[in-house]
């Protein structure tokens, strides 16, 4: 059915997102590679993926009679530094710190779901997941021709670079599929050695327990001393692995229009553009619930979020945050308290 392929590719494009491609719904190599990643101790505390793995590695499962995915892809920074680099303070990944990208992706999926069954006029089964699911949506997108799976394991456009929120809308229609992008990371090992903790533990594979980004959101326990040192000011996520990618220069990027204004909703809000070390740390649960209502900042929980600002504030070697450090000492949540003890240490407290 190429006709309604290309149809539903179209339709994607017509409801905001930049990339759109279809591949089979079938199993494939990296998603058989899931079960020895897990075999491997990788997801640490993500026990959620291991409890659903026979889905994540076949998309039938999902949908019974799935026949087509169709992958899309949304630029989540155009080009704009929010200039935190420039000063020495807490760092946020850049899709954090707006309008939660689960909700923004998963209102357009829904409207492209609901057109392509007008379109198709057949009754249809489908299901679209944005990271809410038993799906690997990167390897699907690869699949579909939206780019390739890059050493660090994110995927990587070849004009629009690896900041992309990924989706997927699998289906039980017959569409055509998309050529597959071929590797182009080559020799290149950049993200391998900017890597601070050696999370990338060979090419394409990675050790989520050693992940900035799963230690600082999906982690709810301890940092572990040996790593903390190396979280440099990161509070929630990290982009190293993507910030010194060839493939995401801005010389190279071309950024495709947004007439939805979703870039704009996915934003960082103001106060998490600059967020001092003071302010965050100043904050009690009720004030950190607002100032992170409707945004991704909330997966990592008031407490996490001060075991990590505590830890990027111990890096710093700003000796002026130790009055707001001890503040955290008598926290009766004991977590906190000995990670303050530590950042306090650190800063000759």
């Amino acid at each position: 059915m190429t006709d309604l392929a290309d149809d539903a590719k179209a339709l994607a494009l017509a409801v905001g997102f930049d990339l759109a491609g279809v591949t089979d719904a079938v199993p494939r190599p990296e998603t058989e590679f899931l079960r020895d990643w897990i075999a491997r101790g990788f997801a640490g505390e993500m026990d959620y993926i291991e409890r659903r793995v026979e889905q994540r590695v076949d998309p039938r499962l999902v949908v019974p009679d799935a026949r087509s995915v169709i992958a899309v892809g949304l630029v989540y920074d155009p080009g704009a530094r929010p200039g935190q680099e420039a000063e020495r303070g807490p760092l946020i990944a850049r899709y954090a710190g707006g309008d939660d990208y689960h909700d923004v992706m998963i209102d357009r999926l829904r409207a492209l779901e609901s057109a392509l069954a007008a379109r198709a006029a057949v009754p249809i089964r489908s299901r679209c997941y944005v990271d809410t699911g038993p799906v690997q949506e990167r390897v699907f997108a690869a699949y579909s021709g939206l780019g390739w799976i890059g050493k660090n394991t994110c995927l990587i456009h070849p004009t629009l670079g690896s900041y992309l929120f990924l989706g997927v809308l699998i289906t039980d229609l017959p569409l055509e599929p998309d050529t597959r992008e071929p590797d182009h990371c080559g020799s290149c090992r950049a993200c391998i050695e900017a890597c601070p903790t050696d999370a990338i533990v060979e090419p394409y594979v990675l050790d989520a327990t050693r992940c900035i980004s799963y230690t600082t959101i999906e982690s709810r326990g301890p940092i572990p001393e040996t790593l903390r040192d190396r979280h440099q000011g990161w509070v929630f996520g990290c982009d190293i692995c993507q910030e010194v990618c060839p493939w995401n220069t801005r010389e190279r990027r071309r950024v495709p229009p947004d007439p939805f204004g979703l870039r704009d909703r996915i934003a960082p809000r103001p106060q998490w553009i600059r967020p001092s070390f003071e302010w965050l740390l100043d904050l009690d649960e009720q004030r950190w619930r607002q100032a992170t209502r409707k945004s991704a900042l909330r997966r990592t929980r008031y407490r996490g979020m001060m075991r990590n600002t505590l830890v990027a504030a111990g890096n710093s070697k700003d000796r002026s945050l130790r009055g707001s450090i001890r503040r955290h000492l008598d926290s009766p949540d004991e977590m906190i308290a000995e990670h303050a003890r530590w950042a306090l240490d650190r800063l000759g407290g």
